[in-house]
C-alpha cells in the first residue's frame, strides 16, 4: 500500500508529499530500530528515573541512567555493547533504624553507581524471531558506599523480541552473581527482567510498556522483589538531522521492598546514529 502511494504522487507530480511518505516510513524503520535492544544501531539514551514514596518519610530518589549503545558486526554476528553508568540520588534511608547494616554509614548520597556493561551476541541477519545473548558484569565504581555494592558481578543476559508491525514485543532478562569486592559486603544475587511492548502509531508516535521486575534474591523474602506496571508514550522526531527517541512512562509498585518506591516516573531522551 505504501509503495502504490508513492507511485501515485509521482504519477501526480507532488515532490514534497513524496518525501512526506517516505519520512513516515523512515520514522517507522527508525522506531522499530530504537526499541531492539539488539539493533545496529549506535545510540545514546539518557534515561532518567524518579522514585517517589521512598523510605519511611516518603521521600524521592533519583537515578539518571547513561547508556551508550555501541554496535560492532563481525562476519555473521553483531556484537551489541551496552553499558549502564547511573548517576545517583538517595535520600537518607537509615532514618528511624536501630542499628545501620554493616558498611552503611547513613544519610543522603549523590554520585555515580555501579556500572554495568553487557555484550549481546546476535545474527547480523535476524529472522522472525531477533535474539541476542551474552556475558553481563557490574563493576564496584560507586563514589559513595550507599549507592553501590562494592562487589564484583557476573553473568548471563539475554533478549528476545518480534516484531510484526506496527508492534515491536519482547523480553530482556539478566543474572548476576558477585564473585569478588568487599567482603565485609553482603553478596550479590539480583535477577532482572524487563518485558516490553510497543505500538507503533502515525507520525513517530507510539504506546509503550517496559517494567523493570527485578529480586534480589539475598534479601528476605518480604524485600525479595520490585514488580511495577505501567507504560507511557513515545515520539521519534528530528532536531536539525539529528533523530531522537523521547518517551514518557509512569509505573507503580504492586511489590517493592520496605524502603522501596511506591512508584515511578521514568523520563527518556534517545539520541540515534544510523549507519
Amino acid at each position: 500500500m505504501r509503495a502504490f502511494a508513492i507511485c501515485l504522487l509521482a504519477a501526480l507530480g507532488l515532490p514534497a508529499q513524496i518525501d512526506a511518505v517516505l519520512a513516515q516510513n523512515a520514522e517507522g524503520e527508525l522506531a522499530t530500530a530504537a526499541q531492539n535492544p539488539v539493533a545496529n544501531l549506535i545510540s545514546l539514551p539518557l534515561q532518567n528515573n524518579t522514585f517517589f514514596g521512598v523510605g519511611a518519610d516518603d521521600d524521592t530518589a533519583n537515578v539518571l541512567n547513561i547508556q551508550p549503545v555501541i554496535p560492532f558486526t563481525i562476519g555473521d554476528w553483531n556484537l551489541i555493547n551496552r553499558t549502564i553508568a547511573p548517576v545517583i540520588y538517595l535520600p537518607d534511608l537509615t532514618r528511624g533504624l536501630e542499628s545501620l547494616p554493616e558498611g552503611i554509614e547513613g544519610g543522603s548520597s549523590f554520585g555515580l553507581g555501579d556500572i554495568n556493561h553487557t555484550i549481546f551476541v546476535s545474527p547480523a541477519q535476524p529472522g522472525d524471531i531477533i535474539w541476542g545473548i551474552g556475558p553481563s558484569i557490574t563493576l564496584p565504581t560507586a563514589t559513595d558506599e550507599q549507592l553501590g555494592s562494592e562487589k564484583w558481578s557476573a553473568g548471563p543476559s539475554a533478549v528476545v523480541l518480534i516484531t510484526p508491525k506496527p508492534w515491536v514485543a519482547g523480553a530482556l532478562v539478566r543474572q548476576l552473581w558477585s564473585f569478588a569486592g568487599d567482603d565485609d559486603r553482603a553478596d550479590v544475587s539480583q535477577f532482572l527482567l524487563q518485558p516490553f511492548v510497543n505500538y507503533n502509531l502515525d507520525d513517530g508516535w507510539y504506546l509503550v510498556s517496559a517494567p523493570i521486575l527485578t529480586a534480589n534474591w539475598e534479601a528476605d523474602s518480604d524485600d525479595r522483589w520490585v514488580a511495577p506496571v505501567g507504560g507511557g508514550l513515545g515520539k521519534i522526531f528530528t532536531i536539525g538531522s539529528q533523530p531522537i527517541n523521547s518517551s514518557l512512562q509512569s509505573y507503580y509498585n504492586l511489590e517493592s521492598p520496605t524502603a522501596g518506591p511506591d512508584w515511578s516516573l521514568r523520563f527518556q531522551v534517545q539520541f540515534l546514529f544510523p549507519q
